[in-house]
């Protein structure tokens, strides 16, 4: 599959579309809902859109009830008021699924996504049936050291100091190691003009720093697993990885070759991770 190629959706999504006071969220779910399959949620990172799971979408729809989403502010999402937390998008997560019918679902959520699927378990204990984190990190206050939570907050200084072509250049080549990934990458942050990106980037980490700040004591109380590419240069997150899962008594399941995006670095692997992790919670 080549960037080019991506149409938005996997074949037999439905697009929705959820209003909230600061703008409107589109969502896709997978063709018709069957009962008794198992509900995958995917949730995309920051400055990425649905497409980002495009892979995952076109083999697990038919076995698995799929949903995704353009996170606020993201893709089809926009315009939207930067003006949200982490809790307002579990919040509308919540909301979404409740107007869907979607029971127990299985939070699949690549680096930002995870924050956001942790900040859904926080909030609604006992409503998620999995975890599966792809390149995230905690949410928990304790695993940061204070200068990196002052670091989040100040990076749209940095982000504006960089040539835009150089930054679109750095931005694929640091999420992704393979030729579809960083092209996928790249088409993200084309969506985007420099001004909006930058804007985006610093609300997000800054919206993250403000989330590990407000002390959650919450427990992950559904099966998990962390998953984590061996070529991940995304600030700390191998590091975070490793303390994560001796933290949490979690399993962690690295992937060889792939960077920070590792599900569109190693589709394949990923997919059977998240077959294997299904089939463990029948």
């Amino acid at each position: 599959m080549t960037a080019e190629n991506l149409d938005g959706s996997a074949p037999g999504m439905r697009r929705r579309t959820f209003d909230t006071p600061g703008g409107t969220i589109v969502y896709w779910v997978g063709g018709t809902v069957r009962s008794g399959y198992p509900w995958l949620v995917f949730l995309p990172g920051l400055t990425a859109d649905h497409r980002l799971f495009e892979c995952q979408l076109e083999h697990f729809c038919g076995r698995a009830n799929c949903l995704v989403w353009d996170p606020p502010a993201h893709g089809a999402s926009r315009p939207f008021r930067l003006d949200f937390t982490m809790d307002d998008m579990a919040l509308w997560l919540h909301s979404i699924l409740e107007a869907e019918g979607v029971m127990r679902p299985i939070l699949v959520g690549q680096s930002m996504g995870g924050y956001v699927a942790q900040a859904f378990i926080d909030l609604f204990p006992g409503k998620a049936g999995g975890f599966v984190s792809i390149d995230s990190a905690p949410l928990k206050r304790s695993y940061y050291p204070t200068w990196e939570l002052v670091a989040l907050r100040h990076t749209k200084g940095m982000y504006q100091a960089i040539p835009w072509k150089l930054l679109k250049a750095w931005g694929a080549a640091g999420t992704a190691e393979t030729a579809y990934g960083r092209e996928l990458m790249r088409s993200f942050m084309d969506g985007y003009d420099k001004r909006a990106y930058c804007d985006l980037a610093a609300f997000g980490y800054k919206l993250l720093a403000d989330a590990i700040e407000t002390e959650r004591s919450y427990d992950i109380d559904c099966p998990a697993v962390l998953v984590c590419g061996e070529k991940d240069h995304a600030g700390d997150v191998k590091s975070f990885n490793r303390k994560w899962s001796a933290g949490e008594g979690l399993e962690l399941v690295w992937i060889e070759g792939a960077g920070h995006n590792a599900n569109t670095d190693r589709p394949d692997e990923v997919n059977r991770i998240i077959e294997e992790f299904i089939r463990a919670q029948a």
